[in-house]
């Protein structure tokens, strides 16, 4: 018991870590994973999960697998596949069975394998790994349309590719007369219409009962994974790995209900998805053994160059014509298939289901499934960047700023961080507010930034920072909260945070950060504009340093933010030291001829006011 204890710590605090230092040195966390798993089980033999944890190994691995194909059709919105749905739609069609016709001949002709495992293997090879593609998708920062498309294709195809195995297992069967052929047509059309009437009418009933009030905000989360959970295993009841279908399409219906809490639910989702994808894929490496890994030769790899030189291409470029989609993202559509944990979950399952059937190499089929999962996740993940980078599908790679409310501060603000060639967009839902943005050709945001519409149409990761500008400070802290999640709480910033009502004032755990160091409200800002105040970029030197910067700035200048050469912004309110050489400061002051004119006429007034009191003081005492 307290070795099984230890061994489960193991896998999870590895998993993690790995995802952390996959975070910290920009890598595919998958690839991490992958040598966490190698060495807990083949190098070292520490972990040997199938005798470790006996008959609910499948089954843990299998629950976790559908939990992570829900979380990805919660991320599957119809608004944002409207541009690629023609596309999507002939990948899943087409390019599906052909890659599964093509991967099956290649198997047998070139990695040897069986006619039985050969043709199981194409079927699992449909699949393009979400548990791959979502880390890749959020280090690579492809434009939304390449996103949506390799995202949409990654999910829908996973359960796909599940079932079309289910169908060659069960030819198979038939054929070697196990089973009868009329049998196995209705059961596949009942397995079918149950995966998919199951998911629709579950997910419709659970947006029912949270709509209604019928589940208290506390349990809803809960809910929804015990739900999943449910459905999986009674659609699988009916045919073996159809739940993966039914729990795909429950959530690809909730991610389209007008739920309320959805957003914190996803959340929670994508953190117990997190939690699983690490475990699951340590779980599956460290169960090949070292026999499994050795009987990979030289067919083995022929046959993995076939899938990814060959197979792929053609059938992506022949599904995708006249789809709509440009030659750049059939291109990188060609290349990308990353596979993940379910195909090698699935492989593993049907390759002990072939085994108890008499197919000799149904044991190959697992360690060619790993074949192409690690060579895929090194490959594409270390080339997705820079190809889609060469095609021109790359968002600004530069850190951007999304500024929240509309005025003549923040159209200036944005103006200036347009002129240091920092990405920026004013979001309001005035159309007022945003004429002078308009004019001045900077990127606006008109509609209400909390709706779902703009989540949409305003991708959280092309801005790495925000400011909240409005006029409300109640409203600043509601933007910040709402994307504190998505930036990272360090991320966002409002003006007029503070209130010297302590009863007034916001809890700590609201809103963002203070955009200045002193906090400031909206109407002093926009006081200080119309008294001529303005913002002001000024770069260090190794001559002109950031001690001679301060000397030189006028009373009252409030300093914002710093650029760092790389691109990296650095808000001064929160920084831990001060800027080095060649970073470009933003600051917002009073010009310094202003400055030096209101200066004096202040040192001027405050003679006057000496003088007239002095000589108020004179006639008294003279009256005395």
């Amino acid at each position: 018991m307290d070795d099984i204890v230890l061994k489960l710590a193991v896998i999870g605090t590895a998993g993690i870590a790995a995802q952390w230092f996959a975070w910290r040195l920009q890598l595919p966390a998958i690839v991490l994973l992958l040598a966490a798993g190698f060495i807990a089980g083949p190098a070292t033999g520490f972990l040997n999960p199938t005798e470790d944890f006996g008959s609910i190994y499948r089954p843990i691995v299998s629950i976790a697998v559908a939990i992570i194909l829900f979380e990805g059709g919660l991320t599957l919105n119809f608004k944002e596949i409207r541009e690629t749905s023609t596309t999507v739609r002939r990948i899943i069609m087409y390019a599906g069975p052909m890659t599964w016709g093509m991967a099956a001949l290649a198997a047998h002709y070139i990695g040897g394998l069986s006619w039985p495992t050969a043709i199981v293997l194409g079927a699992i090879l449909v699949v393009t790994g979400p548990t791959v593609i979502m880390p890749l998708l959020r280090q690579a920062q492809l434009d939304a349309r390449p996103a949506s498309l390799l995202r949409w294709e990654a999910i829908v195809n996973d359960p796909i590719g599940a079932l079309f195995a289910v169908v060659a297992f069960e030819v198979i069967l038939v054929y070697i007369g196990l089973h009868e052929a009329e049998n196995l047509v209705v059961l596949l059309l009942v397995g079918f219409a149950a995966a998919i009437g199951t998911g629709f009418v579950a997910a419709k009933v659970v947006a029912w009962s949270f709509m209604r009030g019928h589940v208290p905000e506390f349990l809803k989360a809960p809910v929804l994974l015990a739900s999943v959970v449910a459905v999986y295993a009674a659609t699988n009841a009916v045919l073996e790995e159809s739940g993966l279908l039914t729990v795909t399409v429950m959530g690809v219906v909730l991610a389209n209900s007008r739920i309320a809490s959805l957003t914190d639910m996803r959340r929670f989702k994508e953190t117990i998805t997190t939690l699983l994808v690490s475990g699951v894929f340590i779980i599956l490496t460290a169960s090949l053994s070292m026999d499994e890994i050795r009987s990979l030769d030289w067919s083995a790899a022929l046959f993995v160059a076939s899938l990814l030189l060959v197979i792929r291409p053609i059938a992506i470029l022949l599904a995708t014509i006249r789809s709509g989609a440009t030659i750049q993202e059939r291109l990188l559509s060609a290349w990308i298939a990353p596979r993940g944990v379910v195909a090698v979950a699935v492989s593993g399952l049907f390759g002990s289901l072939l085994a108890d059937v008499g197919v000799a190499d149904a044991g190959r089929m697992v360690a060619f499934t790993f074949a192409v999962v690690v060579t895929t996740i090194m490959l594409h993940g270390f080339t997705l960047g820079p190809l889609a980078s060469f095609l021109k599908l790359k968002k600004a790679s530069k850190p951007g700023i999304l500024i929240v409310g509309g005025s003549r501060w923040s159209t200036a603000l944005a103006l200036k961080l347009k002129e240091a060639e920092v990405p920026v967009m004013l979001a309001d839902q005035n159309w007022n507010h945003l004429a002078e943005a308009r004019l001045a050709n900077i990127p606006v945001y008109f509609g209400e930034v909390l709706s779902e519409s703009a989540h949409h149409s305003i991708d959280p990761k092309r801005f790495s920072n925000l400011i909240a500008t409005g006029d409300n400070d109640a409203y600043n802290a509601l933007v910040c909260t709402d994307f504190g999640p998505e930036l990272g709480r360090s991320h966002v910033y409002q003006i007029g945070r503070a209130d010297d009502k302590a009863r007034q004032a916001l809890s700590f755990t609201l809103g963002g950060r203070s955009l200045t160091k002193e906090p400031i409200g909206f109407l002093a800002l926009r006081e200080k504009l119309l008294k001529g105040w303005t913002f002001q970029l000024t770069r260090l030197t190794d001559e002109f340093t950031w001690e001679a910067y301060e000397k030189s700035r006028p009373e009252g200048a409030l300093i914002l933010l710093w650029i760092k050469p790389s691109g990296a912004i650095v808000f001064a309110s929160t920084a831990s030291n001060p800027p080095a050489q060649n970073d470009r400061i933003l600051s917002f002051a009073m010009p310094k001829d202003d400055a030096r004119q209101e200066a004096a006429s202040k040192t001027a007034r405050k003679a006057e006011e000496i003088s007239a009191s002095q000589a108020a003081s004179d006639e008294g005492k003279q009256a005395k």
